[in-house]
């Protein structure tokens, strides 16, 4: 810890910060089986199906619908403000942590300095401890720095880094409390969906009718993503709406016919097929997971019906 405590005395730090947050830390056994765990390795990814059904199923749709129409006097001005649907941010709050009914009970310093001290990314993970004692630093609380065994808290599981770059004063009460405020925990999500390119308008994709015998193949995807190659590689190539509709594959949803648009069918032929706009890359930059993501596009329809 002393060579953490270094560079976050370089970067501005405290000492009383840096002290309270780093003395008498422990490694996290639990963190470490967590980070450690590797998933068993697949020939082909599981059906999405079934995924779907437990994640957008009507307990979590009709509690964001209460939410929803609960918080409704905070949701135009944000809508106006960065440009993307409150449904998606209710989403994205329903996933992340059941709309705020649990955020983690992980001791976040303890968590981000196991994860450091651990090895594997260490540079990754103190920067994010670092990010921490800042915080400590702007007068958020330590009691509330608890959070997800892999360091992300509040409402909108963002981890400190963050949270010091997008969380925002949605209630203009002079705080970003993504931990107690839902205006600020809804303000914030929007402006990481406005940061990371949400194109406001555009729907994240829309449900597709395929013809029989259509051959996906001959459409995949040339492009070498930088990241998250296994999730990119299983969307089709790019083409508008009405390249897509002269191709026999229609969309089921509102949707402009100059649209770029990428064609997945997760659970192969015969199987519920979307088209995905540039949004639904956005929701991947939250999460890096098609289940995810298309988890989220979805109950944020169910939320908005």
């Amino acid at each position: 810890m002393r060579v953490v405590a270094d560079h976050a005395r370089k970067q501005g730090v405290s000492e009383g910060t840096i002290s309270r947050t780093l003395s008498g830390l422990t490694p996290n056994q639990r963190v470490i089986e967590l980070d450690t765990a590797q998933p068993g390795r697949r020939s082909a990814p599981p059906p999405m199906a079934p995924y779907i059904a437990r994640h957008v199923g009507d307990s979590i749709v009709s509690r964001g619908r209460s939410r929803y129409q609960q918080l409704g006097s905070l949701l135009p001005s944000i809508e106006q403000r960065y440009g993307v649907p409150a449904s998606v941010l209710f989403a994205i709050w329903g996933h992340e942590t059941n709309y705020g009914s649990y955020t983690g009970d992980f001791d976040t310093a303890r968590s981000l300095a196991t994860l450091a001290w651990e090895g594997r990314r260490r540079d990754l993970f103190e920067g994010e401890l670092i990010a921490l004692m800042k915080m400590v630093d702007q007068g958020v609380p330590a009691s509330q720095l608890k959070g997800s065994w892999a360091g992300a808290l509040g409402n909108p599981q963002f981890l400190p880094s963050v949270y010091l770059r997008l969380a925002t004063d949605g209630d203009g009460n002079g705080t970003r409390d993504i931990f107690n405020s839902p205006a600020d925990t809804l303000a914030s999500i929007a402006r990481y969906f406005q940061d990371a390119g949400w194109r406001a308008g555009q729907p994240w994709g829309v449900a597709a009718s395929v013809p029989g015998g259509f051959n996906l193949d001959a459409y995949a995807s040339k492009l070498d993503a930088p990241s998250c190659k296994a999730v990119h590689e299983r969307h089709s190539q790019w083409k508008t709406v009405s390249e897509w509709r002269a191709l026999g594959v229609n969309p089921r949803g509102p949707i402009g016919a100059d649209v770029l648009a990428s064609l997945f069918q997760p659970d192969g032929p015969g199987t519920p097929a979307y088209l995905l706009t540039g949004n639904y890359r956005v929701i991947l930059q939250y999460n890096c997971s098609n289940y995810y993501a298309l988890s989220v596009g979805l109950l944020a329809d169910e939320i908005a019906r």
